[in-house]
């Protein structure tokens, strides 16, 4: 499968969305979707690695497939506010670069032990 950039995603986010007349929903709704994926996501999260096993009559659904809806309903959000998310990407490790640059402890490298 061929690599995409996030542009690439965005650009096939919005033919999907486009086919449809009603197009992108409010940025509430879809604030509101993502809340909801996050919560299934969380939901996925807490069965496997936390103290709340799934009932046997729950099905199992790959914490992959929950990403992958947050990162559509996000890139969809963006989308509908013509928010690049690559700029916003480029953004934010800027600013963990400079303001975080020495917030956490860095591992150490061979030669400088």
């Amino acid at each position: 499968m061929q690599e995409k950039t996030m542009k690439d995603l965005q650009e096939e986010v919005d033919t999907y969305i486009g086919q449809f007349k009603e197009g992108y929903f409010s940025p509430l709704a879809m604030l509101a979707r993502l809340t909801e994926e996050l919560g299934e996501l969380a939901r996925e999260i807490n069965h496997r690695y936390g103290e709340k096993p799934k009932k046997a009559t729950e099905a199992e659904k790959a914490i992959e497939e929950e990403m992958g809806d947050m990162l559509f309903v996000l890139i969809c959000l963006a989308n509908s506010l013509n928010i690049d998310l690559e700029t916003a990407h480029n953004q934010i490790m800027n600013k963990f670069n400079t303001r975080d640059k020495d917030r956490w402890t860095r591992i150490e490298e061979q030669g400088d032990k």
